[in-house]
């Protein structure tokens, strides 16, 4: 796009730079990212930014929803989702198809279509398939408009942890013990596929954890002690992505550590621990988000492991070519290896979580977080990276 077609900056049209803020979506981590959103909305400072809230439904229509972080929370274990939001059951709001323009507009049934204005950055909260994996990502490239994180590429390698691996272990990272079941495979035949899981057990032993391929949140995700165990996860796994992780069980402490791209370049913050749950199997969901486990912020780590597991996140961070924001999570094992399990392009981000809670032991507040994390997109420009 030639300079004369790029559209005018906010200053140039003496205003506040206006945020999108794009959270809900088709996947099974719906409710999270509305509870991520909400939190957002509430650290967004709005002396310095205008804020569009704009919610997916669980069917798909991008809703005008109203701009209540209150109402964005978990209570009394109740999952807030964006239908109980939007500011009306039919209406929808619709991106601009042409880069030169960044004007958004709201469409109801048999009413003339209402501008929005324009947007000038894309804050997408969204976590897990249809918004993480690089869909929506897409269609803001070719809508023009910047967003937070990272790209087409990079979202969806961080979304797939089948591929995810493959780079990983292609830029010399180790990784754990793994099998993919993909779905042609388990389509043609079911029984062959089994074998194959039930082979790797008898390899790597049990317990196994059978994952959705391509999902978060420790949605869909089982520990299976031994053979009894397995056909309902794979049915609980397959009922989230036909595509099926099947991972070995890593002796170690669970150690995080967030990533944060800053002018010069990205850093990482002071690493985390996700200590055991005593009341749950493993850090599943309900540990996290019902119950709000908590980790252990800094990890009671010697100054050399914290070095390296910096290192190492940074590097993560580089080989999946992200930008803005990653968290990657690590086994430390019982001889003192370090072993990422996986990245994040867009992990939990309300004031709880880890990634917000690392940044903050780290010298950078949540409300400076969102800042920098809107200031680094509109920095960059759309296209191929």
């Amino acid at each position: 796009m030639s300079s004369e077609n790029l559209p005018q900056t906010p200053e140039q049209q003496g205003r506040k730079p206006r945020v999108a803020v794009v959270f809900g979506g088709r996947s099974s981590e719906h409710a999270i990212s509305v509870v991520t959103a909400g939190a957002v909305l509430r650290a967004i400072d709005r002396s310095k930014y205008e804020v569009l809230p704009i919610g997916i439904t669980t069917d798909g229509r991008w809703a005008l929803t109203a701009d209540a972080p209150e109402r964005m929370a978990i209570a009394d274990r109740k999952l807030p989702n964006v239908a109980e939001l939007a500011e009306s059951a039919d209406g929808g709001v619709v991106l601009p198809v042409d880069p030169a323009s960044r004007e958004v507009v709201y469409t109801e049934p048999g009413a003339v279509p209402k501008a929005l204005g324009e947007v000038d950055v894309v804050f997408p909260m969204l976590h897990g398939p249809y918004g993480e994996d690089g869909t929506l990502q897409g269609l803001l490239e070719l809508s023009g408009i910047p967003y937070v994180g990272s790209g087409v590429l990079s979202s969806a390698v961080g979304q797939d942890k089948e591929y995810m691996k493959r780079v990983f272990v292609s830029f010399g990272l180790e990784v754990g013990p793994y099998t993919v079941v993909r779905p042609r495979e388990w389509d043609a035949d079911p029984s062959a596929a089994r074998k194959k899981i039930v082979d790797f057990a008898g390899e790597h032993g049990w317990p196994l954890f059978i994952k959705p391929a391509r999902g978060g949140s420790s949605v869909g995700i089982t520990k299976v002690d031994d053979l009894s165990g397995l056909d309902e996860a794979l049915e609980e796994a397959r009922r989230h992505d036909p595509k099926i992780l099947v991972e070995a069980l890593l002796r170690g402490r669970e150690i995080e550590c967030g990533v944060l791209e800053f002018e010069d370049g990205p850093r990482a913050s002071v690493p985390a621990e996700i200590p055991p749950v005593s009341s749950h199997d493993f850090y599943d969901f309900e540990a996290k988000y019902i119950d709000s486990a908590a980790g252990l912020v800094p990890a009671p780590l010697t100054a050399e492991e914290t070095a390296e597991v910096q290192r190492l996140a940074v590097e993560a961070f580089e080989a999946a070519a992200c930008e803005g924001l990653v968290r990657a999570d690590f086994f430390l094992t019982e001889d003192g290896r370090f072993v990422i399990n996986e990245i994040n392009t867009m992990p939990g981000f309300t004031p709880i979580s880890m990634y917000p809670r690392m940044w903050q032991e780290s010298g950078v507040s949540y409300p400076e977080l969102v800042d920098r994390l809107i200031q680094a997109a509109m920095r960059r420009s759309t296209g191929l990276r």
